[in-house]
């Protein structure tokens, strides 16, 4: 540590900031969990039917990069293209964590779909509404593509632009719903889907599951509380609209149809209850697929889901659901 260097935040296991605005987010969870936030390289050969690749996209930004995850199919073929933004709090993970990596070539792969996942920015270094405006930039790089305005060797003749899809887990599912509803007041490319899973929709005042349901090792009401107040835009509360839309209408908006995943024993799932119910008061296609037994981002643990039947079932119905909606629309 640099001579008087204090800490200003400590997230025990994920990340601890310092006055000088330095992060550090090394690994201090259990060892046996390491490898799951390990970064996998990108591979242009197939591996069990899918390759992997990293795209540098100048025209957003200098830096600006996203991982594609490419299933196995004939090249005349034109594939839906899902765009994924990953969760962690605002705060942590990227696109090429293996816990990423597992997930995304299955669902790659299962759904016939070619999957995007921009590397997005994280708080504290970039405040909300950072992500999401990446996100979105991500998107409007989808609709270049698909006007011709820009090209990419890779994608340009392989996606059905007519079948774009929004995914996110957990803070990404909550980037998804933004995303949406900016899309829908642009009136640009015209999203086939939303898919949300898990999303960490809250408010200030505790809801009964947020009181009542188990805390895990990876997700804790602490946790979760000390990387909204570092994410959220100065000032806010968890009453924002990022993280509680239960509090606002989306009746005025042409949102595309809605999947919400949630588990069973997730900590948030009576606030994304509440949201599913608003959004069918509002007039809006959305459907729930429920998972149960188990709790918040729980596909994403490969250890339980090796090592827990249940798990690795609600995994594969979830993945399942997810390309039956894709397949769908």
């Amino acid at each position: 540590m640099a001579a008087g260097r204090k800490v200003t935040e400590h997230i025990p296991g994920w990340l601890t900031v310092y006055d000088d605005g330095f992060v550090d987010r090394s690994w201090t969870k259990p060892l046996q969990f390491k490898f799951m936030s390990d970064p996998v390289p990108p591979h242009d050969h197939f591996v069990d039917g899918v390759s992997t690749h990293d795209l540098t996209l100048h025209n957003i930004k200098p830096d600006f990069r996203v991982r594609v995850y490419l299933p196995e199919l004939p090249e005349t073929q034109k594939l839906p293209i899902i765009l994924h933004f990953h969760g962690g709090g605002f705060c942590i993970t990227q696109p090429d964590w293996f816990r990423y990596y597992y997930i995304y070539t299955r669902t790659a792969r299962e759904s016939g779909a070619i999957v995007v996942s921009p590397y997005l920015p994280l708080a504290p270094e970039h405040c909300l509404p950072a992500a999401i405006d990446d996100g979105y930039a991500t998107l409007l790089w989808l609709q270049d593509l698909a006007n011709q305005k820009t090209h990419d060797p890779l994608l340009s003749t392989r996606v059905d632009f007519n079948r774009v899809f929004l995914i996110g887990d957990s803070s990404g599912a909550n980037i998804v719903h933004q995303v949406a509803k900016i899309s829908a007041n642009e009136n640009m490319i015209r999203l086939a889907g939303a898919i949300l899973i898990q999303p960490v929709f809250l408010r200030s005042m505790r809801s009964k599951s947020e009181l009542e349901k188990p805390q895990s090792l990876m997700f804790t009401l602490d946790m979760l509380d000390r990387f909204l107040m570092l994410a959220l835009p100065v000032g806010s509360t968890k009453d924002h609209p990022i993280t509680c839309p239960m509090n606002e209408t989306v009746a005025g908006l042409d949102l595309p149809p809605y999947l919400l995943c949630v588990a069973e024993d997730d900590l948030v799932i009576d606030n994304e209850t509440e949201f599913y119910e608003g959004m069918k008061n509002d007039g809006k296609k959305i459907e729930l697929l429920v998972s149960n037994g188990v709790g918040h981002t729980f596909y994403l643990n490969k250890v339980a889901i090796d090592a827990d039947p249940n798990t690795s079932m609600q995994t594969q119905k979830l993945i399942e659901g997810i390309s039956h909606f894709v397949g769908n629309h």
